[in-house]
C-alpha cells in the first residue's frame, strides 16, 4: 500500500489497496487503520463499489450506524444523499432533498448531534455532477494546535451543546421535522477530542453546535463561531474533486467538512456509511461529567 499525502498535516490518497482487500485481510485493515489515525482523511480512487462492499469495508472500523428517521435510507446502514426523485428526474431546487443537500454545505462533523457520535464516515460517489459538488475538509487537530496554550487549556475542559434542529434551522424553518426533533434531543460533548492512539487533541465542533456549557448564550455562540472561522480560514482546507469510483473516509473526531454547491439541475447520488465511536475511540472521555461524579 502506498500513502500519498494530499496536503501538509492531513489527508492522504491510498494506492494499491481496495475496499475488498480491507474487508478480507487483517493486514490490509491494520495498514489502512494506521493511515486513518495519522492522516484523518483517506481517499481511495477507482474502486468498484457496491453497497455490500462498502458495508463490509465499513464494519472493519466498528459498529455501523442505523440511518436516522427522516433521512433517505432510514432504518438501513446507508445514508442516501440524492437529488433524484422517484421518477428518476432531478427534484426542483426548493425540494426538501435539495434543501438538505444545502444544509450539508455548512461546516460540520457527522453525528455530533447523536447520543453516540461518529468515529468515521465513508462516502462513495455513485453519480456526480459535471460541475461542482466537491467535498471540502479541514483538520481540527491542526486548528487546535494553532491555538495559544492558554486557550487550548481552557477548551480541554469546555463542553458544547449540539442539535440537529439548530443546524437545519440555518437553512430553512421546519427543515428538521417534528419526528426528527423528538428523536434527536440536544447532546453535550467535550470541545476537544483526544485521540487515544497518538494523544493528539482536536477541536470538536460542527454547524450543529449552538452553545457552550456554563456560558451566556450569545458568548457561547460567539466562541463557537470564532473557533470555526479560525479552523476554516482560507488556505487550510483539502478540496476533494470527485471522480467516478472515488471513496473517501474521514475521522469525525479530527475533521470538519462541507459539501460544495453544484447546479441544481445536475443530479448527484452519494452513499454514506457511518461508524459509531466506541470506548476504544475515546468517546468515554467526551461526556459532560454528571454532578454526582463531581461529588
Amino acid at each position: 500500500m502506498e500513502v500519498i499525502p494530499l496536503r501538509p498535516g492531513f489527508g492522504a490518497e491510498l494506492r494499491g489497496v481496495t475496499l475488498s482487500d480491507v474487508a478480507a485481510s487483517d493486514a490490509a485493515y491494520a495498514a489502512v487503520r494506521a493511515a486513518f489515525e495519522e492522516h484523518s482523511v483517506l481517499v481511495f480512487r477507482r474502486q468498484e463499489v457496491s453497497n455490500d462492499t462498502q458495508l463490509a469495508f465499513s464494519r472493519r472500523f466498528g459498529p455501523p450506524e442505523v440511518t436516522k428517521v427522516g433521512s433517505m435510507g432510514t432504518g438501513s446502514h446507508f445514508v442516501i444523499l440524492s437529488t433524484f426523485g422517484p421518477d428518476g428526474k432531478v427534484v426542483p431546487s426548493d425540494h426538501r432533498q435539495q434543501l438538505r443537500a444545502r444544509a450539508n454545505q455548512l461546516w460540520h462533523t457527522d453525528s455530533s448531534f447523536k447520543q453516540v457520535p461518529a468515529l468515521t464516515s465513508i462516502l462513495s460517489a455513485r453519480i456526480i455532477p459535471e460541475h461542482g459538488g466537491e467535498t471540502e475538509f479541514v483538520s481540527m487537530r491542526l486548528a487546535f494546535e494553532r491555538l495559544d496554550k492558554d486557550a487550548a487549556s481552557r477548551l480541554e475542559n469546555a463542553f458544547a451543546w449540539h442539535s440537529y434542529a439548530h443546524s437545519r434551522s440555518k437553512v430553512a424553518t421546519g427543515l428538521a421535522t417534528t419526528e426528527e426533533v423528538d428523536a434527536l434531543p440536544p447532546v453535550c460533548w467535550r470541545m476537544v477530542w483526544r485521540n487515544p492512539v497518538n494523544g493528539r487533541g482536536a477541536l470538536y465542533l460542527a454547524s450543529h453546535a449552538y452553545g457552550v456549557e456554563g456560558m451566556d448564550t450569545e458568548a457561547g455562540r460567539a466562541l463557537i463561531e470564532q473557533l470555526t472561522e479560525a479552523a476554516t480560514a482560507p488556505g487550510v482546507s483539502y478540496l476533494h474533486q470527485w471522480k467516478q469510483g472515488d471513496v473517501v473516509m474521514w475521522d469525525n473526531r479530527a475533521t470538519m467538512h462541507r459539501g460544495r454547491p453544484w447546479p441544481a439541475h445536475e443530479g448527484r447520488l452519494m452513499i454514506r456509511t457511518t461508524i459509531s465511536a466506541t470506548e476504544a475511540d475515546g468517546v468515554a472521555n467526551m461526556h459532560l461529567p454528571s454532578p454526582q461524579a463531581a461529588e
